[in-house]
């Protein structure tokens, strides 16, 4: 397995439930994990993160809900409309639904198809193509 070189870890509350939510509604894959540490290592396709549950060894202040306040992950994926049909079947409602984003980068024009929803702790993920 290669490593990308920022791989963030986000502390959750429910290390259980985190790990439901990335790998049985948005296709992550485990690729290893310390159960007595609780904590995981996801990947979906390039994209990859780290999870444990809150334990302070980490924690530079009271983690209250929404977690992660002030950040989005954007994530590219493959086919972005059948992770977001994945996610609406599953109940979730999203924080953003599916759009065409136009982003201006100098002289050129970014466009894109992205949404946005809230992991189980609030984290703020932002799906692209």
């Amino acid at each position: 397995m290669i490593f990308n070189s920022l791989i963030p870890e986000l502390a959750v509350s429910d290390i259980g439930r985190t790990k439901d939510f990335y790998m049985n509604v948005l296709s992550f894959r485990l690729e290893y994990e310390r159960p007595e540490d609780k904590f995981i290592f996801l990947s979906l396709e390039s994209n990859q993160l780290m999870f444990e549950q809150e334990n302070g060894n980490w924690s530079t202040g009271d983690l209250e809900y929404p977690y992660g306040r002030g950040i989005n992950f954007e994530m590219t994926v493959s086919d972005v409309e059948e992770l977001y049909k994945r996610v609406l079947e599953a109940g979730i409602r999203p924080f953003r639904e599916l759009k065409v984003s136009h982003y201006r980068n100098g002289d050129e024009d970014i466009v894109q198809k992205e949404f946005l929803i809230q992991d189980p702790d609030g984290y703020l993920l932002r799906f692209t193509d």
